[in-house]
């Protein structure tokens, strides 16, 4: 069953009304009729089953028939700080770090970053990002739209990561996956994790070091050299499987 992100105030009195692009997409990409049914949830994680009654050109009509609480989320906020990376791995990477369950990804520049964004060109891929991560939430049945922030300085962010109760940064210099293996395991349920990534040629010692000197976990992701987008996915589903609720 598609699912769409609504309002609570667009249901009314048994009715779901439907508007904006979303009417475009029922209609003409999807090619839904009257008498199906969709999936719409609220800013508050309420998810509300309807069948559809009239499609017009600017609003579609559906019969509430349910609601029930998402259950989706995982119980942990998760930040993705990411490096960006070149082309256009970005965007696969947010895809899949909204499927991973993730609640927030900001872009970060470090000293290995090679992309260059001005103030017009951050604009236009931060547009395109956070179309994908509306997609993603959409395909993995997410009871909220992840947010892809501005993009931060490395220093920023860490600025920004001291604020959660666990900062993991995975680092190809460093050893002991049974330390790492224990740092995961003590995070408990409700804490907020920040995450972050490398580049392509991941951070300099001197990024690693300030990252520890302030507070971050410095870990080990295996014996293996592990690309940017592969490092995130993978951190990302090892904390989503150890953090998942039945």
């Amino acid at each position: 069953m598609y699912r769409f992100f609504i309002a609570s105030g667009q249901i009314s009195e048994g009715i779901l009304r439907v508007t904006g692009e979303d009417v475009n997409h029922i209609k003409n990409v999807l090619r839904m009729k009257q008498g199906e049914d969709i999936e719409a949830v609220d800013e508050n994680g309420l998810v509300t089953t309807a069948r559809i009654k009239s499609l017009t050109a600017d609003e579609i009509l559906a019969g509430v028939l349910f609601s029930e609480p998402s259950g989706a989320e995982l119980p942990n906020k998760i930040t993705l700080f990411m490096g960006l990376p070149k082309f256009d791995k970005m965007e696969l990477i947010i895809q899949k770090a909204v499927e991973l369950g993730v609640s927030e990804i900001v872009p970060v520049t470090t000293r290995r970053t090679v992309v260059k964004l001005d103030a017009k060109k951050e604009a236009s891929k931060r547009a395109r990002w956070q179309a994908i991560a509306e997609s993603a939430a959409k395909q993995a049945k997410r009871s909220y739209i992840p947010s892809v922030g501005e993009v931060k300085t490395f220093s920023k962010a860490l600025e920004e990561a001291r604020k959660m109760d666990t900062v993991l940064l995975p680092y190809e210099c460093a050893d002991n996956i049974e330390k790492t293996r224990a740092i995961l395991g003590d995070i408990k349920s409700g804490e907020s994790i920040g995450v972050f990534i490398g580049p392509e040629g991941g951070f300099e010692k001197e990024e690693a070091e300030a990252a520890g000197k302030a507070g971050a976990k410095i870990i080990t992701l295996g014996k293996r050299i592990l690309r940017t987008e592969t490092a995130a996915i993978a951190i990302l589903a090892v904390l989503m499987i150890g953090l998942e609720k039945n």
